[in-house]
């Protein structure tokens, strides 16, 4: 498979392992130079405005803020489906906070837009902030 015939589930996967692998450079290599992250969509603390973070540098802003100060960021993707150029993915995310005492789960509907020329023009988060779910780690 090219770069140029990634399907965006394939575009997807790779985004999902690179975050869980904490590859930095290979998630943010994914992205076209005019893409946009929404995760969530809408305002929320990640992105008060709620116009999403748009471009190379506020993409790297998101990884910097929300995903690194993570410990750990699994996937659990239930249903994925391949519409054109774009997939819906169902599915829970797993977050390890900082410290390994707590982890925050959610559920959602996570789609990626390929660009077709083999990266992502956009990763939009449909899920709830006030429906994350934070769980005590037990040891």
């Amino acid at each position: 498979m090219t770069e140029e015939t990634l399907t965006a589930r394939e575009l997807g996967r790779r985004s999902r392992a690179a975050v869980h692998a904490k590859d930095r450079d290979g998630w943010l290599g994914l992205f076209a130079d005019d893409a946009v992250v929404q995760d969530p969509i809408g305002p929320s603390p990640f992105d008060p405005e709620g116009n999403g973070h748009r471009g190379p540098e506020a993409i790297a802003a998101f990884y910097d803020t929300v995903i690194a100060p993570s410990d750990a960021i699994t996937f659990e993707i239930e249903q994925s489906y391949l519409c054109g150029a774009e997939v819906a993915d169902v599915g829970i995310i797993r977050t390890t906070l900082a410290g390994g005492t707590h982890q925050a789960v959610v559920r959602g509907v996570y789609t990626y837009r390929s660009n077709g020329v083999g990266k992502l023009a956009a990763l939009r988060a449909f899920w709830e902030f006030d429906a994350l779910e934070l769980v005590e780690i037990s040891n």
